[in-house]
């Protein structure tokens, strides 16, 4: 059963999950053991973006500047206080390459947390497998000044375009709605993490929240 968003869940599965207690000292979900949690979703706004900035251990991607006319429109990050947050998402919408809405979702993840596979729609926690890294890569960001090649996932459903590569030594996902929105990706999206942006994300649009971040 998936919960709802004001309690914190499994990234994995979305399942509930159990807090540190007498006999663990880690959040547990019964499907898939010791897990990040993944923390409840709030509207978009600034603040809400800054309470997670603050709290990542990786990096929080978003293009910057933005697309003309994409807003903010969602922000999520698995892990607590102790531990601080060990995967983050970004959520944001626009008008999309060839015409009607799009969104994009881009996170950055340790190790086997599972929230890209999640929102990706494919089984297991990390994209390694699914990726045809022995060839060319499919399409490059510049992630923090670095050009970041990027590959596209197999296996996954029709409905999206899912890319993962490597940023930081941490996995990088971008994840666009509809599928054709993925033509994004070929533009060398230029990427910032917003641990190191200045005061200007003050100023950052928001829109309505993603279901995308909620899915």
């Amino acid at each position: 059963m998936v919960v709802m968003r004001g309690e914190p869940s499994c990234p994995k599965c979305g399942g509930r999950v159990r807090a540190p207690g007498l006999f663990s000292d880690s959040w547990q979900c019964a499907a898939h053991g010791t897990v990040h949690p993944l923390q409840p979703v709030v509207p978009p706004s600034v603040e809400a973006l800054g309470v997670v900035v603050h709290r990542a251990q990786v990096p929080v991607w978003m293009p910057w500047p933005l697309p003309v006319g994409w807003l903010f429109t969602g922000v999520a990050c698995a892990g607590d206080d102790r531990s601080g947050g060990r995967a983050t998402a970004v959520a944001c919408s626009g008008p999309g390459p060839l015409g009607g809405p799009g969104e994009l979702l881009l996170i950055a993840e340790e190790l086997g947390v599972g929230l890209g596979s999640r929102y990706a729609g494919i089984d297991g926690p990390d994209p390694g497998p699914r990726l045809s890294v022995g060839k060319p890569p499919n399409a490059k960001v510049l992630a923090a000044g670095r050009p970041t090649p990027m590959w596209q996932v197999h296996g996954a459903p029709a409905d999206r375009a899912v890319f993962a590569g490597e940023a930081r030594g941490l996995w990088l996902w971008a994840i666009a709605w509809p599928e054709q929105s993925g033509l994004l990706m070929y533009d060398e999206l230029v990427l910032t993490d917003l641990r190191e942006a200045g005061a200007e994300v003050d100023l950052l649009p928001c829109g309505a929240l993603s279901p995308r971040i909620l899915s």
